[in-house]
This record gives C-alpha cells, structure tokens and sequence, in this order.
C-alpha cells in the first residue's frame, strides 16, 4: 500500500523498522523529511553504520550493492544500506538486485531506497516485492487545497497558532514552495511567542521574506512554473528592481544546469557533479526535473541567451537584430526554461 510521506512518519514512531523503504516523488521537501524520519528511527534503534550508494548513472556497479549486502560489519548488529535512486528506475539488473533482496532480506540489513520523480511506469515487480516486505511513501506535488492542509498541520507542529485568514496569506505568499513555507513557518515559530496571528500580523511577518526574489524567480522556471515565474518577474519589476541586478543569478543557475546536463549526456556521475556545483539535496530535484526537460544544447542555448539579455539590459543590443526590451527579452527566456515548446521565442529559434 502506497503511504504519504507524512503517513510514514507517523508511523515510524508506532512500529519497528521494516526491512525495505521505498521514499520517492516530485516534491522533494515531503521525501526528503521522510527519509530522515527513517534514519532518525534507524538511530532510535540503535543502527548507527550507514552505507550509501549513489545509482545516478547508467554504468552504476549493481554488484557493489549486492557486496554490500553480504558484507559483515565489525562494529554493528544492523546496518541502514541507502541506495539513492534519482531516476526511481533500476534498470533490469536493479530490480533483479531489488527483488532478490526482498525474497530473502538479510536480518542485519535496513533498505532506504530514496528516489525522485514517480509514476505507474516507474514501479515494477521490483517495487511490488518490495511493498510486502517494508513500506512505500510517495510525495506527490500538492494541490491547492492540500497546501492549506500541509500549512496548517506544520503550524500546528511548530506550535504556531493563526486564523484561516492569516493561514490563507501565508498559503498565497509561498505560491505552492513546500521549503519556503516550511522556513516561514519555522520563523514564525520563533516571532508570534504564541499569539494567534491573524492576517495582518502574517502579512508583517512575511512580508520581507515573502517577496517576489530572484531566487523563487528562477526556481519556478526550472521546476516548470512559467505562468508563476512571469507573475514574479512582472512583480520584482513593479518593486522596482532592475534587468541587470537580476542577471547575475540567473545566468549563475543556468551555467550549473548546462554543466550539469553536459555530465549527464555523457553517463558521468551526478552525485560527484551535484557536489561539485554545490546543488544540495533539498534542490537537486528541481535540476534533475529541469534537466528531463532540455538536451545539453539546448542548455548551452539558453546560456548564451542569457547573455545576450543582459547585454540588451546593459543597453549594448545589436540593433535591428535584438528586441530593445530587455524585460521582454527576460520573459521569453524565462518561457524558454520552463517549457521546451517555448523555444521558439528566443532569437533565432533553439
């Protein structure tokens, strides 16, 4: 049976560790938080040897998992084995090592399978072998309706206490960004000293945090959010912030996705990459959904679309070849980021 992520942790305080987890999805703050609820239970039981492998490639050695499993421990009784699975898909041979596991799992062993995106065409047999022997937690996106829900019992957790209006503000501000409401949440924590807040004092508590910034600008177009990346940018504009203040970020972000896809078009080891242009775990599901997205090239397109915006935002256009707008210019590049059909607005076409 397929759990919610919070499901899970709620019941990892009622009952022994399982021998196998499955924790995956596209929101990557509910996985994430889960899994953790598995080490720290792992913890409580006294596991205190983890082992982690990182199957982000195609030429992952199944085989050293395998070993893994076998391998005796000189100083604990239980091991907690986490095979980090960004795909969600092992592969034939994977899931030969996964249904194998499952079929007769070694007593001093606990599975933690932490994957990204899911669907149906992501499980298989393997997963199902799984489900029998331990627990399946998927982290979908939320609706709207299920923000409010998630924003009031993370309150309620924090001991933070407000009415359905100042609920709403809060909801309407972080515009669907689980890890932004989380940390407006756990700021509030720390200000309303246990006042019930209503919607004014959430509006002054949120309000600079809250702001339409260049960060949630271009998170949103990389998970995919054009529509809510063009109503950030139209408000960064009305705040009065200027083309080139913002460049430097976005041209930043787009340099690590270019090199990142560089990496994975040629099989190379993500993890090391991600390590390497300092994309920690809360952020790389919005890479990995960004680089599902677009081919290296089309990376390496974007890129020198950025700099020609901020040589039109520097006033530098080629005239009579370049928009005169660097707003504009901006818009459809953020279009053409968040979705692959947009391509076509740039210059020149992609």
């Amino acid at each position: 049976m397929e759990l919610s992520p919070e499901r899970l942790v709620a019941q990892l305080d009622s009952e022994p560790l399982r021998p196998a987890y499955l924790i995956a999805g596209p929101e990557s703050l509910r996985v994430l938080e889960a899994a953790d609820a598995v080490r720290a239970r792992a913890r409580h039981e006294g596991i205190d040897e983890r082992e982690v492998y990182d199957a982000d490639s195609r030429d992952f050695d199944w085989n050293r998992l395998v070993q893994g499993f076998g391998a005796m421990s000189l100083f604990a009784s239980r091991r907690l084995v986490e095979l980090r699975l960004p795909s969600s898909k092992p592969g034939k041979e994977g899931a030969e090592v996964i249904t194998d596991f499952c079929a007769d799992p070694p007593p001093d062993v606990v599975l933690l399978i932490v994957g990204g995106e899911w669907s149906r065409q992501h499980g298989g047999k393997w997963s199902e072998a799984l489900a029998k022997i331990g627990r399946i937690a998927i982290g979908w996106s939320l609706k709207t309706h299920e923000l409010h829900d998630w924003v009031e019992r993370r309150m309620h957790a924090r001991g933070v206490r407000a009415d359905r209006a100042a609920v709403e503000r809060l909801v309407e501000r972080v515009e669907g960004n689980l890890l932004a409401a989380a940390q407006e949440i756990d700021k509030l924590a720390l200000l309303a000293e246990g006042q019930v807040l209503d919607a004014e004092r959430m509006e002054a508590y949120v309000a600079d945090s809250a702001r339409f910034d260049v960060f949630r600008l271009v998170d949103a177009a990389l998970n995919g959010q054009g529509a809510q990346a063009l109503r950030m940018l139209h408000g960064l504009r009305a705040e009065g912030e200027v083309v080139p203040a913002l460049m430097g970020m976005i041209v930043m972000e787009l340099q690590r996705a270019t090199a990142l896809a560089r990496v994975q078009a040629r099989g190379g080891n993500m993890a090391a990459e991600f390590k390497a242009q300092r994309v920690w775990d809360a952020k790389q599901a919005v890479y990995r959904r960004a680089l599902q997205r677009h081919s290296a090239p089309r990376w390496e397109r974007l890129l020198a679309e950025a700099g020609r915006v901020d040589r039109i935002a520097k006033g530098r256009p080629r005239v009579g070849e370049e928009p005169l707008d660097a707003w504009l210019a901006l818009e459809r590049l953020l279009l053409a980021v968040a979705d692959a059909k947009a391509a076509p607005l740039l210059a020149g076409g992609a």
